[in-house]
C-alpha cells in the first residue's frame, strides 16, 4: 500500500483550509488518516467548535475503513440503512456516513488514505476537500 507522508499531509490540509476560506466558508477542520485509519495530521481553524475534530475523523475513518467514500456511504444508508449501521457498529460508532469524508488515492487507484472535513456543509466540506487533495497531485474519491 502506498504511504502518505506527514509533509503531504499537511499541504493537503492546508490547501483544503485556503479553498474553504477562498469560497467563504465557516471554519474548518480537517484530519488527514493513513490507510490503517491512523491520525497523520489535523488543523482546526480558529472559531471552528472543540467537537469538529471527532466528526471530521468519523468521516474520515468511514471512508477508508470501507473504502467508500461519505457521499457513497449517505447512499448506502438511504438505500439499505441496516448495512451502515451494522457497518457502524462494526466499526464502535466511529463513521459519519455523509460527504465530506474523501479517499485519497494515488494516480494507480490506491487508497493512501483519506480526508475528513467539517465545519460547513457536508457539500462544501466535499467541495474543500477534494481541491486539498487535487492540490498535491492525488486523486480524490469523494
Amino acid at each position: 500500500m502506498a504511504e502518505l507522508s506527514l509533509s503531504r499531509s499537511k499541504r493537503i490540509i492546508n490547501a483544503t483550509l485556503a479553498k474553504g476560506k477562498e469560497l467563504g466558508f465557516k471554519p474548518l477542520s480537517v484530519v488527514v488518516l493513513d490507510s490503517g485509519g491512523h491520525v497523520k495530521a489535523f488543523e482546526r481553524q480558529d472559531g471552528a467548535s472543540p467537537g469538529r475534530f471527532a466528526i471530521a475523523q468519523a468521516k474520515a475513518y468511514g471512508a477508508v475503513m470501507l473504502g467508500m467514500p461519505g457521499s457513497a456511504q449517505m447512499a448506502r444508508a438511504e438505500a439499505q440503512p441496516y448495512f451502515i449501521v451494522t457497518a457502524n457498529a462494526a466499526l464502535d460508532g466511529k463513521m459519519i456516513p455523509v460527504p465530506g469524508g474523501v479517499l485519497i488515492q494515488n494516480e494507480r487507484g490506491q487508497i493512501m488514505g483519506a480526508l475528513g472535513v467539517t465545519g460547513d456543509t457536508s457539500d462544501n466540506d466535499l467541495t474543500a476537500a477534494v481541491a486539498g487533495i487535487e492540490s498535491v497531485g492525488l486523486v480524490a474519491k469523494g
